[in-house]
């Protein structure tokens, strides 16, 4: 195999994020529902025998180390392997935005190099070194919407119902590090549990992330408020700053179009069943 072109990395939205406490590393515990989207980008890999890693940004310029670069990087010397590759990505889910992007990125970077190098690694080391890259990485490899808590590391697969939803990315993007610093984030939300949530996945819980970021953005407010104007009840993803409402419709169809001002992205997306690349690793140890 001397090449994988087309190899899709999907975006995510957090149904709701709760922050349940803090450990004395600094490390705060989460609650969220992750559900993988029909928002993807898209990545190509060519095999080099020299050993280079060479990324080509076909849209977005991306910074020069960026989280594929890492990643590759990250397998390369972790499975001691001579041979390269060339990395061509075309971006499409925006940056700053709490949809995963960058650690999806990782995650569909490191299945198609295990697989283009021969390299045979099973899921659970892939998770290992994906988990050095970010805390979503290991969710985007185990390839199921997920229920997940701690850090990020506790991943439990869960069955979402097929929905259509609107997202909303303002101009403006948020940094999540600004906003877990910030001190009037709440971080004493109760634990909930798995069966409360599956009674009503759509409308459960909150984002604790997003008080605080409305404030230091105040394009989040903007972008919920298009999203009421449609009749249409919305919350922020992640850190943000996308927002993000289920449609009244299984279809997608609505009684109101939802208006953004100019340079804003917005777009219809289904969630998705399971991760196209699901089974590209082996879940043997």
């Amino acid at each position: 195999m001397k090449a994988l072109y087309d190899v899709p990395a999907p975006a995510k939205l957090n149904l709701f994020l709760h922050i349940t406490g803090r450990r004395e590393d600094g490390y705060h515990l989460l609650q969220s529902a992750f559900m993988l989207i029909d928002w993807c980008d898209t990545l190509h890999f060519e095999r080099r025998s020299d050993g280079q890693i060479l990324r080509h940004d076909l849209s977005v310029t991306l910074p020069a180390q960026d989280l594929i670069t890492r990643a590759a990087h990250l397998l390369q010397s972790h499975a001691g392997c001579p041979l390269g590759a060339d990395i061509s990505i075309e971006k499409r889910i925006p940056a700053q935005a709490g949809m995963g992007g960058g650690s999806s990125d990782a995650a569909s970077c490191l299945l198609a190099l295990n697989r283009l190098w021969q390299l045979h690694l099973p899921l659970s080391t892939l998770a290992q070194i994906g988990l050095q890259l970010g805390a979503d990485v290991p969710f985007f490899l185990h390839g199921r919407n997920a229920w997940v808590e701690g850090v990020g590391e506790k991943i439990t697969p869960i069955d979402l119902p097929a929905a259509r939803f609107c997202v909303i990315k303002p101009a403006a993007g948020l940094e999540t590090a600004q906003i877990f610093r910030d001190p009037l984030l709440n971080r004493a939300t109760n634990p909930a549990i798995i069966s409360v949530f599956a009674a009503d996945h759509y409308r459960f819980g909150r984002n604790d992330l997003q008080p605080v970021a409305e404030v230091l953005c105040p394009e989040v407010s903007q972008a919920l408020q298009c999203l009421e104007n449609a009749g249409l009840n919305g919350r922020m993803t992640g850190s943000g700053s996308a927002v993000f409402a289920l449609r009244d419709s299984p279809n997608g169809g609505s009684t109101k179009q939802v208006q953004v001002p100019e340079h804003w992205l917005i777009r219809e997306c289904s969630n998705m069943e399971v991760h196209p690349l699901l089974g590209w690793a082996s879940s043997d140890n």
